[in-house]
């Protein structure tokens, strides 16, 4: 690699309909020297996630990416030069790196990781997808032995993890997915006990089906219809976990808003909560804990979705927003 030029893919302009990889561009820049307290940092790996396109439409819990800039993205990074303490050359760290090679942050917006085998891991199960699901699931879905839990979006990032958790716990897991065979998948291979093809037929009755006693836990990735029928299957004291709204995020929006009854919501008492992963930072360390020990007594699958080199972000983000990806997508810039 050029070690004077540092590549950059920005958005070229921010999409009115689905997301293109026209709205996207690359660019050189030069590589950004670090200030005192700052480091200079090498982009390993490139999260891939739905929220990146909510981004494009406002202000979040981050700023809106706005046309012009570089694409944003959380991302696994090396350290090349330290200007701060307590860092070195060689050092891993998680951090909000953007499409491109190199960036210089200030050493408080990073957070040092292990260095494990694969380094994908440090994305996928003991990164961004893990720590949501196991965050989202135990300290808002509060799982107990034998309820039910039913997720959206069960064969992406978040969901594998989300179905896999909630068995080890001992519930009755119910995915929901875009077809046939990622359902058989599900329940084949990740070990979950039912699956629904919200693609096909009618998904009311398909989950009445699946689950005639009600659902205890929805972990909803997805929001739309699905959030909508989920809501009114749920228990007395059922827990709806938001996790996502990827419904929301690109092209027909038509589906982009819930139509819950509140008195749904009163009646049967349900608690009914948002949450970003940063919200369990405190907790960090225990959920690394248990997802490593989990992973390494194979009780979890790891199923990642790794593309190759900094110019295919574009693409395999449009190709994330239409549900190619099994499990958790990234991108190896290097």
């Amino acid at each position: 690699m050029n070690r004077t030029i540092n590549r950059q893919i920005i958005l070229s302009v921010v999409p009115k309909g689905k997301l293109s990889v026209h709205d996207f561009k690359m660019r050189e820049a030069p590589i950004p020297i670090p200030n005192e307290g700052e480091l200079l940092l090498n982009v390993r790996l490139v999260s891939l996630d739905a929220a990146n396109r909510a981004w494009m439409h406002r202000e979040t819990y981050r700023a809106a990416v706005e046309a012009g800039n570089v694409m944003d993205g959380y991302g696994i990074a090396e350290v090349v030069d330290s200007k701060a303490t307590g860092f070195a050359p060689g050092d891993l760290v998680f951090t909000t790196t953007g499409w491109q090679d190199y960036i210089a942050v200030p050493a408080s917006n990073v957070t040092k990781v292990e260095r494990v085998d694969p380094l994908t891991h440090l994305l996928s199960a003991y990164g961004i997808a893990g720590r949501t699901a196991y965050h989202g699931l135990l300290s808002i879905g509060q799982p107990r032995e034998g309820e039910t839990v039913v997720v959206s979006a069960a064969a992406g990032s978040v969901g594998t993890f989300v179905g896999q958790i909630a068995k080890i716990k001992g519930c009755r897991v119910i995915g929901i997915a875009g077809s046939a065979e990622k359902c058989g998948w599900l329940v084949r291979e990740l070990g979950f006990d039912d699956a629904v093809n919200y693609k096909e037929g009618d998904l009311t009755k398909a989950l009445k089906a699946a689950s005639p006693a009600g659902i205890d836990i929805y972990f909803d990735n997805v929001g739309g219809t699905t959030f909508e029928v989920c809501a009114s299957q749920m228990k007395l004291h059922g827990r709806i976990v938001c996790c996502g709204a990827v419904s929301s995020y690109d092209g027909d929006l038509s589906d982009a808003r819930p139509r819950v009854n509140p008195s749904q919501i009163v009646v049967k008492r349900l608690m009914v909560k948002g949450f970003i992963m940063s919200d369990f930072n405190a907790e960090r360390n225990l959920a690394l804990a248990d997802l490593k020990a989990w992973v390494m007594a194979g009780r979890i699958k790891v199923i990642e979705d790794v593309c190759d080199g900094l110019e295919s972000l574009p693409a395999a983000l449009v190709g994330l927003l239409a549900g190619e990806n099994r499990g958790k997508r990234m991108v190896r810039v290097q």
